[in-house]
């Protein structure tokens, strides 16, 4: 699995029945991608004060988030993977590195990724340890991915059930959460190396489909952590 790598990344908020009009109409140019359908866990890390998605909100120039992702159910000879996010000037870039799961028990994903030589490594060791970032945050949701026939590195993926939990931040209950958007929403997204190919860009505008600003993270901040009591009280006092 690619560890390195950058790309154009464009979202779409869509029906239920909108997604699965799309991927007919994209069938002709796209394929199921090598995992088609599963189930992606995320632990999402940040600061006490939540300082990462504060910052990410506001849409700065450049900004960065680390989470670790696993893919369907974990068992003892899964794999994970530690990933930092950065977003510069529209272009997403993303390190990552794959972790033992077994080991995590037991272990920090910081001394387990110190154990690595790698720069990728490195950089994701300085980050955790510049930030003072720990988990905090529990997101999963239900993908399924599409890739070119001819531009490989073309992807569309469509999420949903997606849901959160601020506690039991571990990867063995992916139906107890919270879910963050209403039933029968979809999030689909468009990512390249290059620019979007002319065919499905008419094919979007025909449907009047346009992206929009989404961040399944900063939804969950905004439209759920800041309203919490505890969280306003707290904002109170600190003011």
């Amino acid at each position: 699995m690619q560890s390195n790598f950058n790309r154009n990344e464009k979202k779409y908020i869509i029906s239920k029945e909108q997604c699965i009009e799309f991927q007919k109409l994209f069938s002709k140019n796209m394929k199921p991608d090598q995992f088609g359908e599963n189930l992606v866990q995320n632990l999402y890390f940040d600061t006490e004060n939540w300082d990462v998605i504060r910052t990410s909100i506001e849409k700065p120039l450049y900004k960065e988030k680390l989470r670790l992702r696993c893919y369907d159910m974990p068992n003892k000879e899964s794999t994970v993977f530690l990933e930092l996010k950065k977003k510069f000037k529209g272009i997403v870039y993303k390190r990552r590195i794959a972790l033992p799961f077994r080991e995590l028990s037991y272990r920090s994903v910081q001394d387990l990724a110190a154990e690595e030589s790698s720069q990728i490594s490195q950089e994701l060791c300085f980050y955790i340890k510049r930030n003072s970032v720990f988990e905090k945050v529990y997101i999963s949701f239900k993908r399924t991915a599409f890739t070119g026939r001819e531009q490989k590195d073309l992807r569309v993926t469509f999420d949903s059930d997606i849901r959160f939990r601020l506690e039991k931040l571990d990867f063995f209950n992916p139906d107890y959460g919270t879910f963050l958007l209403p039933k029968n929403t979809i999030v689909m997204e468009i990512k390249a190396g290059g620019g979007m190919p002319l065919w499905m860009a008419h094919t979007l505008c025909e449907h009047k489909v346009f992206p929009v600003s989404f961040s399944k993270y900063g939804k969950c901040y905004t439209g759920f952590i800041i309203k919490q009591p505890e969280f306003k009280n707290k904002e109170t006092l600190s003011a």
